[in-house]
């Protein structure tokens, strides 16, 4: 109970107390173990566990406790060798065989389990059992590396096992015949997979509806059965006309024989699923019959409709030209809007048929729908509105298909800001019909907000309008004030404000999502890609530690439904869940969050909190080891997450996604060898051995060397790869993915200073193995590499400079890039720190050896080797740019702190009264952000400029 209630301290006391007067009772020494480990005593819980899990127990209680245990270490394989020994003692268990069995299902050792599941149905001959076993095979043919092996050993083999039960009639439970079919399918018999789904096992098929009909659909389409296909498509539709998937097939299947020019037999049935329809006027003439039976269905249908629309589009795609016998699809989609425009899947329904229009009667089009709304004004002349929620509906969907139609593109400034004028009048008329709603639902008019945002973003990005950007967060924060639940107000303002540089706000943001498990993957790098970017490290430090949680939760997670599918014999499902776990393992946002997370924590520790070379090691970090896979990496972020009404040439394309995924990959290798290189630089130092090769390498130190030059050369390649992609200077859509931090990082000089301060390791390295005398070119060449090194973080210095938020025309405007550029000199300055930290640590003992031989001598004057000079002078440049730095940024401070924002001329005619709440609001926040993001940067440098007061030799 202590342990349930979270009192671990008072669970251990029990527990003590227990043993005192039963020292053996095991169950007693393992409950004491999770009081330790869930108290942080890891150590101390491993060794009392594994004392207990030494005498082997087969008492229940004990076998439990220590199965909690385990999984709270991680450390499912344990679990696995305490069944093994519980099943020895006690072989004829069932409840043991089926713990030990689930015990390698956590684990993936699917050949275990085959024979755990077999040795289970012998001492217990149930059905389940032996079926655990099959699907194990199958298991095995999946993660077999080699397909031929999958194909000719593993999934043969789980047909004969099937076969045999067949034969025998002991087929019991749908879960088999979908396993049988599952075999078949992966074994491409699909002749087979079609008997079993048409014959007697098929009937057992009944938990999904229409579960036949789709596997056998599934089939025919693998065995280009087309007659098959059409005339089962063709009879489900006549049960459901609604039905869109069935529609798809049998035009699919018409076509197809109308290419293979098919005509049906003579004397018999047409195929085995009854007539077969196998031409355009066969397919017209049914179309046309589903929309006659619509019209006298109780409630309206909008298959038959769209399905007119979509064979008008097959047949103009195929150049025939048959679409004239089913109408003009101007006059057709000018119908299914009088039937459908309140809807709001009108637009999404239309949207796929616009197309269909020619250019030039766009304009005709819309006017043509708008006229058939009930809307009117209360005095003539003003803006007609709807007078209930069906016509705000209808005039929404108009609203929106004419963003589609590129009319909101094509018009001029003066009319844009007129149209955003008119869609907030129309959503404020509109919040009327929404007084009742709740705080969880949607404004019926939200998405005039939206459009109305959409326009003035237009304004700002295409025509540099800058009182646009704020315009847009101001509506959207009146949106929100309304609609507090609306994801895509709070999507848009995250986006938004990122932009800006603010980053304060957008925190408390994506919190309010309450993004759930996939999301994380999903929309994480929305939060992700801006958080240290914009210098709010403490909140980047939060969201990596979300989404790392996350994924590595995922590992446990997944085991449990797979534990779980095989207890209520949903097999189809097991193999989902392994590509779930595959594909999440492989993702590109998980590996980003895992690469900037150790550099965040170097950035804000190393050298500060713990030595470089402390933080390294409790990172398990080695420069040897590269964990990410990259020829596997998956792009799973949703790109598509905020709504958008552009038209197709300015909406995200397939080509934008992969530019995306290939910069991405590459600021990823950037970072990735970055944090490499930087781990390497503890494992050079050591005690110095001159000209003593076979010492170093022993030490095994020359070979750390080769692996930081070896990792030096791939860097310089992926720079040069990522410069030659920012050559084709990539314009995504508005709303597209966030371009990387790339580009910043080239153009501010701190890539040449980060690849320098490599190239001084590699040096000083050379300096320290051969030693003092032999060594005037290197320490030359150390020499220069200092003072271009602080020219360079110079140079990145000035890129900084500027004011952060400046007020231009009574507008205020932004410079984020000022803010991104000092977050890489921050960056910068610290690896010059690590490095600066190793120069120190071989040329402290070169000083020491040197003094030692000057008191031998009792010379006064042991001439002092020049690169102690080159360094002390380095080190004093160093202390003085980076104090240059904090004197900066506390006059960006000051200069933040006395900007008075409500001074600002927020006359614009645009603004009503309540919208100047707003503004006030917004203009409060991106300045509060950039403070914090001032301190923040300003805090960690005078903890970086302690340190460097500490490199004296």
């Amino acid at each position: 109970d202590y342990l349930d209630n979270g009192n671990n301290k008072m669970a251990i006391q029990q527990a003590d107390k227990l043993l005192k007067k039963h020292k053996d009772l095991h169950c007693a020494k393992v409950l004491k173990a999770i009081g330790l480990q869930r108290t942080g005593k890891q150590d101390e819980a491993y060794t009392l566990a594994q004392e207990v899990a030494a005498l082997e127990p087969t008492d229940d209680n004990s076998l439990q406790a220590l199965t909690i245990l385990y999984r709270e270490m991680h450390r499912p394989e344990l679990v696995t060798k305490l069944y093994e020994a519980a099943v020895k003692k006690v072989p004829n268990s069932e409840e043991y065989h089926s713990h030990l069995f689930m015990a390698y299902a956590r684990v993936g050792e699917y050949k275990k389990m085959q024979q755990a599941g077999m040795a289970l149905y012998k001492i217990v001959p149930k059905n389940p059992y032996y079926f655990w076993s099959v699907m194990s095979l199958i298991m095995q043919s999946i993660s077999a590396q080699d397909e031929n092996l999958s194909k000719t050993m593993f999934l043969p083999l789980a047909e004969r096992m099937v076969e045999k039960m067949v034969k025998e009639d002991k087929i019991e439970a749908e879960a088999e015949v979908e396993l049988y079919y599952m075999i078949l399918e992966r074994l491409e018999k699909y002749r087979e997979a079609l008997d079993v789904v048409r014959g007697k096992l098929g009937e057992k098929l009944t938990s999904e509806l229409q579960s036949r009909e789709n596997k056998c659909m599934a089939m025919y389409k693998k065995l280009r059965r087309w007659p098959e296909c059409n005339a089962l498509s063709r009879r489900l539709l006549l049960k459901n006309s609604d039905d869109w998937q069935f529609y798809i097939t049998y035009f699919d299947s018409v076509f197809q024989l109308i290419d293979e020019c098919w005509t049906p037999p003579l004397e018999e049935e047409h195929s085995l699923e009854g007539e077969v329809h196998y031409s355009v006027e066969q397919a017209v003439k049914f179309v046309e019959e589903r929309i006659t039976e619509e019209s006298k269905s109780s409630r309206p249908l909008r298959g038959p409709y769209l399905a007119k629309l979509e064979l008008i589009r097959r047949l103009r795609h195929r150049g025939c030209n048959d679409e004239h016998k089913l109408g003009d699809p101007e006059e057709l989609m000018f119908q299914y809007f009088k039937k459908f425009g309140d809807k709001p899947c009108c637009f999404t329904d239309l949207k796929v048929f616009v197309d269909l229009l020619p250019p030039s009667q766009y304009t005709k089009f819309i006017g043509q729908l708008l006229e058939v709304i009930p809307l009117s004004a209360a005095v003539e002349g003003e803006t007609a509105l709807p007078e209930d929620i069906r016509a705000l509906q209808q005039h929404l969907c108009v609203v929106q298909l004419s963003r589609l139609l590129g009319l909101y593109h094509a018009i001029e400034k003066k009319e844009k800001l007129s149209v955003v004028r008119e869609l907030m009048l129309r959503y404020r008329h509109g919040l009327e019909f929404g007084k009742s709603c709740l705080k969880t639902e949607l404004q019926f008019s939200d998405y005039y907000c939206l459009l109305a945002v959409h326009l003035l973003l237009d304004l700002w990005l295409e025509e540099g309008e800058e009182m646009a950007v704020w315009q847009c967060l101001t509506l959207l924060e009146e949106g929100l004030s309304h609609s507090p639940s609306n994801a895509q107000f709070k999507l848009l303002l995250i986006r938004i404000y990122c932009r800006l540089g603010a980053f304060e706000p957008v925190a408390e943001l994506y919190s309010s999502l309450d993004a759930k498990h996939i999301q994380h993957d999903t929309i994480g790098y929305l939060l992700t890609r801006y958080a240290e970017a914009l210098g709010h490290f403490a909140a980047a430090s939060q969201s990596c530690n979300f989404a790392l949680r996350f994924f590595h939760s995922n590992q446990k997670d997944t085991s449990e439904y797979i534990i779980q599918a095989y207890k209520y014999g949903a097999f189809e499902k097991i193999p989902e869940f392994i590509a779930f776990r595959n594909r999440l393992n492989s993702s590109l946002h998980f590996a980003q969050v895992r690469t900037e997370r150790m550099l965040l924590d170097l950035l804000l520790e190393a050298n500060i909190t713990t030595s470089l070379e402390e933080s390294i090691k409790s990172m398990s970090l080695s420069p040897e080891e590269d964990d990410i896979p990259w020829k596997d990496l998956r792009d799973n972020r949703d790109l598509t997450v905020l709504f958008n009404w552009d038209p197709k040439d300015r909406d995200i394309s397939e080509e934008h996604r992969k530019l995306s995924l290939e910069e991405e990959t590459l600021w990823l290798r950037i970072r990735s060898l970055t944090l490499r290189l930087v781990s390497g630089l503890p494992t050079l130092s050591h005690s110095i051995q001159p000209k003593n090769s076979e010492k170093t390498a022993e030490n095994g130190v020359s070979s750390k060397i080769d692996t930081v030059r070896s990792l030096l050369q791939q860097l310089e390649a992926a720079v040069d790869s990522g410069k030659k992609f920012l050559e084709q200077k990539i314009q995504y859509p508005v709303l597209g993915p966030p371009p990387t931090r790339m580009a910043g990082f080239f153009s501010n000089g701190s890539c040449q200073c980060q690849t320098s301060l490599f190239y001084l390791v590699s040096d000083i390295y050379e300096l320290d193995t051969s030693g003092l005398e032999d060594s005037a070119e290197v320490q030359e060449r150390i020499g220069n590499s200092f003072k271009s090194l602080i020219e360079r973080l110079t140079g990145v210095f000035n890129k900084c400079k500027g004011d952060l938020i400046e007020v231009r025309d009574g507008t205020l405007k932004t410079h984020a890039d000022l803010l991104e550029n000092l977050v890489f000199l921050v960056e910068t300055i610290s690896i010059t720190l690590w490095v600066s930290s190793y120069c120190d640590s071989v040329l402290r003992p070169f000083k020491s050896n040197l003094q030692k031989k000057k008191k031998k001598k009792k010379e006064s004057s042991v001439a002092m080797p020049p690169v102690f000079t080159h360094f002390l002078d380095y080190v004093t440049d160093l202390q003085t740019l980076t104090s240059n730095v904090i004197d900066h940024i506390k006059g960006l401070e000051i200069i933040l702190t006395a900007l008075k924002l409500e001074d600002l001329s927020l006359k614009d005619t645009l603004l009503l009264q309540e919208e100047k709440k707003f503004t006030k609001t917004v203009q409060g926040k991106v300045q509060s952000s950039y403070h914090h993001s001032i301190q923040e940067i300003g805090e960690l440098l005078k903890k970086r400029l302690d340190t460097i007061k500490k490199l004296k030799i």
